[in-house]
C-alpha cells in the first residue's frame, strides 16, 4: 500500500505515522461518494469503489484500462484502447477529487488520489507531520493570547496502536524541531481563497510551431501561477483534461471555482499573438483581457513564452492585480473572512494610517484564531505587528516587544510554508528592523528567487536595499515593481522619491512623491518636505515638515535611533539631516548627534 508522497517540488519530509489502514481508507471512501461535492450520478463513484477495493484486496495490479471497462463500465471481452471510455472517465474522476478535497475534504483524515499515467490509487494523510498549532477551542482564543502564545504544540492526532517507541520519538522530534507539513497539505489547513482555474489556450494558427507554444505557455502559467499564495489555482491535472472552448459556467459548476483564465496563440509568418482573459464564472464576464504581439525572428520562443506568462500572471494575480480589485469591489458570496483580512492588508498597505492598522490587526488575529495554519496571515501579522515600532501605530502594552512578536510570527510562517513569498518577505523585514542586515538581505535575494513576478515582495526588497545604501539598485526593483503594478501602494513611490533625492535626480524626486499622496502616513510628509526643499520649493517644504512634526513630534529628538533602527549609512544619515534643515526643521547639531551615535546602547535585538 502507498505511504504518504510529498507534494511535486517540495522536500519528501520525515513522517513517523504509518499508511492509513484499510478501515480509515475505507471510512474515506464512503465519505467521498456520499458527498454533495462528488458527482452523485454517472460513473465516478462506481469507478473509484472499484479502484480502492482491488487495491486493499490486493489486487492493484489487475487495475488496467481493460479490467476497469470490462467490470465497470460494462464493455464486452473485445474492449481495446480505441475506446477513450476509461482515459475520459479517469480524467473526470481526478478532476473531482481534487474539487472535492479543495472544498468539503479540506480537512479530512485521508486523502485519496489517482496519480496520471495509472488506475492505482494512493491513500495519504492530509497532514504527514504529527504536530499542528493552536488549540481545539481556536475560535475563542483571545487576541492577547494568540500574541503571546507560542507558536506551536502537540496536536492530539496519534493514532491507537502506534507503538509506544514511535510516540517517543515522534514527542523528541515535536519538541526539538519546528513542525513542517508539507505545502499540499499546509494548504486545506487555510481558509477558502479565491480559485482560479486554468484552461489550455487555443491554437489559432497553423503548424507545430504553435501547437507546441500553445502547450508551453499554457505550462509556463501553471508554474508561476500558484507561487501567489492568496489565491488557489486548479492543478495541471484539471487544466490539461479540459478543452481549450470550455465554457465558464462549466467551470463554476464542476470545480466551483470563480475564475477561469482563457485565450489563444496566433502565429502569422513570423508574427506571434497571444491573447489572455479572465472570465468571472458566475455570469461569464471578461474582466480583464490583453494581448501580447512579439517577433519570433528577433526573440527565442520559449523566452517569449516565459516572459507572456510572466505578464499574464503578475497582471492577475499578484497583490493589488484584477482578482483582488474585483474582490475588494464586489467580495465573492462565500464565508471568506479570513481572506478579507488579506484584502484589508494591501488597502492598509496603501494608506498607512493608525486606524487601518488597528483594524488589519485585529482581523488577522482573528482568522488565525480560526485558521493556524495560515502562512499568510501570520506573514501580514509579521508587518503589522513591526509597524506598531517603526512607524508607532498602536503600540500593544504588556506584551513582548513589537520586532520579537514580528520576528516570531514571519518564522511561524516560513515554517508552515518555506515557500511562501509574503512569509520571506515579512521575514526579510522584521530580521531588517531588528538590524541583520546581512541575514535581511539573504533572505530577501531568497524570496525574489522563489516569486520574481510578485511586485509587492519586488517593491519591498527594493526599499530595503535602497535604504541600505544599495540606492540605485534598489531604484531600479522599485521602477520595475511601479511599471508592473501602477496600482501599487505609495509606499514604492514614496521610497522611490527618496532613492530619486538620494541619487540627485531631483525631477524624478518630486514627480514620484506627488504620486505617492499617502497623507495619514506622517514619514511620507518628512521625505515629502526634504524633496520639495532641494527642488526649490520651499512653501511646500515647510508645510510639508509642520505637518510632519505634528504627527510625530518624537521623531527629530530621536533622530539618531530612528534612522539607525532603519540602517542608515552615515553618509546617507548627512544628507537626510541637511535636507531636513532645508526644511526648516530643527534638528540637534552633528557634535550631538556624533556623541549620541558613539555612546547609543543601540545594539541588535
Amino acid at each position: 500500500m502507498q505511504t504518504w508522497i510529498p507534494a511535486e517540488g517540495s522536500p519528501a519530509p520525515i513522517s513517523l505515522r504509518p499508511a492509513p489502514r484499510a478501515d480509515d481508507i475505507r471510512e474515506q471512501l464512503e465519505r467521498v461518494v456520499s458527498s454533495p461535492e462528488f458527482p452523485g450520478v454517472g460513473r465516478a463513484a462506481a469507478f473509484l469503489r472499484y479502484v480502492v477495493s482491488e487495491t486493499l484486496e490486493d489486487r492493484g495490479n489487475r487495475i488496467k484500462a481493460y479490467s476497469i471497462a470490462i467490470e465497470v463500465f460494462g464493455r464486452d471481452a473485445g474492449f481495446t484502447q480505441d475506446d477513450p471510455v476509461v482515459r475520459i472517465e479517469a480524467g473526470r474522476l481526478r478532476r473531482s477529487l481534487e474539487r472535492y478535497y479543495l472544498v468539503a475534504g479540506q480537512h479530512d483524515p485521508v486523502r485519496i488520489d489517482i496519480p496520471k499515467g495509472g488506475y492505482i490509487p494512493t491513500f495519504t494523510w492530509s497532514c504527514p507531520a504529527s504536530v499542528d498549532i493552536g488549540h481545539e477551542e481556536a475560535g475563542e482564543t483571545s487576541r492577547s493570547e494568540v500574541r503571546s502564545r507560542r507558536w506551536w504544540h502537540a496536536r492530539r492526532i496519534l493514532l491507537p496502536g502506534v507503538a509506544l517507541a514511535a510516540v517517543a520519538i515522534s514527542l523528541y522530534w515535536i519538541g526539538t524541531r519546528p513542525p513542517a507539513p508539507s505545502l499540499e497539505r499546509a494548504t486545506s489547513l487555510s481558509p477558502d481563497r479565491p480559485a482560479l482555474v486554468v484552461a489550455p489556450f487555443t491554437n489559432l494558427g497553423e503548424g507545430p510551431e504553435a501547437q507546441l507554444y500553445t502547450a508551453g505557455l499554457t505550462e509556463e502559467l501553471m508554474t508561476i501561477l500558484p507561487r501567489f499564495k492568496e489565491i488557489k489555482v486548479f492543478g495541471r491535472e484539471t487544466s490539461k483534461s479540459l478543452p481549450a472552448d470550455v465554457g465558464a459556467s462549466e467551470i463554476r459548476a464542476e470545480f466551483g471555482a470563480r475564475y477561469l483564465l482563457a485565450g489563444g496563440v496566433r502565429i502569422s509568418g513570423k508574427r506571434l499573438r497571444v491573447t489572455a482573459r479572465l472570465l468571472d464564472t458566475s455570469d461569464g464576464e471578461i474582466l480583464w483581457s490583453e494581448n501580447y504581439d512579439n517577433d519570433l525572428a528577433s526573440e527565442d520562443l520559449f523566452a517569449i513564452q516565459t516572459d507572456v506568462a510572466r505578464k499574464v500572471a503578475t497582471a492577475i494575480a499578484q497583490p493589488y492585480g484584477v482578482m483582488a480589485q474585483v474582490d475588494s469591489a464586489s467580495p465573492p458570496p462565500d464565508d471568506l473572512g479570513a481572506y478579507e483580512c488579506t484584502l484589508r492588508f494591501y488597502a492598509y498597505r496603501s494608506e498607512l494610517s493608525a486606524e487601518a492598522h488597528a483594524r488589519v490587526r485585529d482581523c488577522l488575529e482573528a482568522a488565525l484564531a480560526r485558521f493556524p495554519n495560515y502562512a499568510t496571515a501570520w506573514a501580514m501579522l509579521s508587518i503589522v505587528y513591526l509597524d506598531e515600532d517603526r512607524y508607532k501605530f498602536n503600540p500593544t502594552p504588556g506584551q513582548d516587544a513589537a520586532i520579537q512578536r514580528a520576528l516570531d510570527a514571519a518564522r511561524r510562517a516560513t515554517q508552515i510554508d518555506p515557500n511562501n513569498t509574503r512569509g520571506l518577505q515579512a521575514l526579510m523585514t522584521a530580521l531588517f528592523f531588528d538590524r541583520q542586515l546581512a541575514e535581511s538581505l539573504r533572505v530577501g535575494e531568497q524570496a525574489l528567487a522563489t516569486n520574481p513576478n510578485d511586485t509587492e515582495l519586488m517593491g519591498e526588497f527594493g526599499t530595503r536595499l535602497a535604504i541600505a545604501g544599495q540606492w540605485q539598485r534598489g531604484a531600479a526593483l522599485l521602477d520595475q515593481a511601479i511599471a508592473l503594478n501602477p496600482g501599487s501602494g505609495g509606499f514604492y513611490h514614496g521610497t522611490r522619491a527618496l532613492a530619486a533625492y538620494m541619487l540627485h535626480d531631483n525631477h524624478t524626486a518630486v514627480l514620484e512623491i506627488r504620486q505617492a499622496n499617502m497623507q495619514k502616513f506622517p514619514l511620507f510628509h518628512v521625505v515629502a518636505a526634504i524633496i520639495y526643499a532641494e527642488a526649490g520649493m520651499m512653501d511646500d517644504a515647510r508645510r510639508e515638515g509642520q505637518v510632519f512634526v505634528s504627527m510625530r513630534p518624537d521623531f527629530l529628538p530621536n533622530l539618531v535611533t530612528e534612522l539607525a533602527m532603519r540602517n542608515m549609512q552615515p553618509e546617507d544619515r548627512d544628507r537626510l539631516i541637511e535636507g531636513l534643515r532645508k526644511a526648516g526643521m530643527t534638528v540637534p547639531d552633528p557634535d550631538a548627534i556624533a556623541s549620541t551615535a558613539v555612546t547609543s546602547d543601540l545594539q541588535p535585538r
